[in-house]
């Protein structure tokens, strides 16, 4: 049986022409009023039941959380919060939900905590805010590819195995078919990867950059987008252990055109989402305010959640250099009066998530970029200055998260690329592919990483990072 989706149907003029709806029951009132939803909008659709004309054993099994079909025209709803209902000429239960385990689940109708939600991650979409969270993470991923497809940049997909660690943390997953019980060894003692699959060490990426790199430099423009891993035992609100990262990389490109690039990406998809996903974000932006009432005045949001995007939307991103962010920390009233956590005392000092939200939400009250970072906090692939004490990176800071974007201009010369790798001890034997392009036909290149997941948190107001991504893996927790 054809059946149209409840966001369409919610769309239509009344008509006597017979539709079919499928979904899943949100209540059943009187017997007579169902609230169907189908997860294709925040919206549920109203199907009037005449009881009489239905066995009561079919009536008894549409309950909370049952999957039904209904059939009937499409006629101006009676009641108010919806222009047009459905009167059910024809019912079919298509899968029945016990009430009384429902009422052990997310799906019985009262509030539950977010931790709650979380423990069932596998029903939690079919809650209202979940389903919103999750159609705009959709659409936002939807305008990712646009904006890139639309700009002449390639889709390239990077390996998730690899033998590189471009962030050179060493805070990494490691891939192996070795028996754990029966690990062979080598004549020091040592497992012996040469038995192993690929024949050597090889872990989940934490980054697709190196390999994007080696492609901008053929294709000109490029960009990743796929899951990452990290290894940091970060129990917070903003890391996940498993994410979903957006890099392009552009030959001929130097730091001014990175940072450009970066604003105008993040003001694309931000515009998209306000312009397709109105009703989730009001009902997301409903859900805060209501949330915010229980905090202390001093802990709210100056801006509502719409006027936070649009706000981003019609300023442009204030463009700092690390050395004046120094300044303008260290003489704060926060570190003064030693509020932060970490002070800021000099010059070199690697800064943390409450003094990127400081410069952010406090002083400049607006999204920041800063840029020329000092070479020894960050990575060997960042292009050095001419002071030879700073590189040509950037991040680009937000209201409520703090990083969402880090990049920089790459090191596009041969020598100086050999001497920070040797400086750092980074292997060169195994990355000499990565200097081999600064041999063959090298030219100025840059490119950033995004956390989609942040950028999400950030469009939807959600709280917790682990509440944006389906199924979150975080240290301890590898459930479903």
């Amino acid at each position: 049986m054809q059946h149209t989706e409840i966001i369409k149907l919610l769309g239509r003029e009344p008509s006597l022409v017979e539709v079919t709806a499928k979904g899943w029951v949100r209540s059943f009132r009187s017997n007579r009023f169902i609230a169907l939803n189908d997860g294709s909008t925040i919206h549920n659709l109203q199907c009037v039941v005449d009881f009489s004309a239905f066995e009561e054993e079919t009536l008894k099994k549409v309950t909370v959380g049952a999957a039904i079909a209904v059939t009937g025209p499409l006629v101006e709803s009676q009641g108010q919060g919806q222009k047009v209902e459905i009167q059910v000429s024809k019912l079919e239960i298509l899968g029945e939900a016990d009430p009384e385990e429902v009422k052990l689940t997310i799906l019985s109708p009262k509030r539950h905590t977010m931790e709650t939600l979380r423990e069932q991650a596998h029903l939690r979409v079919r809650t209202n805010t979940f389903g919103a969270v999750m159609r705009l993470r959709s659409k936002l991923a939807f305008a990712v590819h646009e904006y890139f497809q639309n700009n002449g940049f390639y889709y390239m997909h990077a390996p998730i195995i690899t033998g590189s660690d471009a962030e050179g943390a060493g805070e990494m997953f490691r891939v192996s078919a070795l028996d754990p019980n029966n690990l062979p060894k080598d004549e020091n003692g040592k497992v012996n990867f040469k038995e192993d699959f690929f024949e050597k060490e090889t872990n989940l990426t934490v980054s697709g950059q190196l390999e994007a790199e080696t492609y901008a430099m053929g294709l000109g423009k490029v960009y990743t987008f796929g899951p990452t891993f990290r290894a940091e035992n970060s129990n917070t609100s903003r890391h996940l252990a498993e994410f979903w990262m957006i890099e392009p990389e552009m030959a001929f490109c130097d730091l001014d055109g990175n940072m450009d690039l970066a604003e105008d990406f993040i003001k694309y998809v931000i515009k998209y989402a306000l312009e397709n996903c109105l009703d989730d974000l009001d009902f997301l932006e409903n859900r805060l305010l209501q949330e915010e009432k229980n905090k202390p005045e001093a802990e709210r949001s100056e801006m509502a959640l719409k006027e936070k995007l649009q706000f981003v939307l019609e300023n442009n991103f204030k463009r700092v250099s690390y050395t004046e962010a120094i300044e303008i920390l260290k003489y704060s009233k926060p570190n003064q009066k030693k509020k932060f956590k970490y002070l800021i005392e000099a010059w070199g000092a690697d800064l943390q998530s409450e003094h990127e939200r400081f410069l952010v939400e406090k002083h400049f009250k607006c999204p920041v970029i800063l840029f020329d970072y000092p070479a020894e906090i960050k990575s060997f692939y960042m292009r050095l200055n001419d002071d030879g004490k700073t590189v040509r990176a950037m991040d680009v800071l937000f209201p409520g998260i703090g990083e969402i974007v880090g990049g920089s201009q790459r090191e596009e010369r041969y020598d100086v690329l050999k001497q920070k790798m040797a400086d750092m001890g980074i292997p060169q034997d195994e990355l000499y592919w990565y200097l081999d392009l600064r041999k063959f036909g090298t030219a100025v290149h840059s490119g950033f990483g995004l956390g989609f997941e942040r950028l999400v948190q950030f469009v939807t107001g959600m709280g917790n990072i682990r509440d944006v991504i389906p199924y979150p893996r975080t240290p301890g927790n590898a459930a479903f």
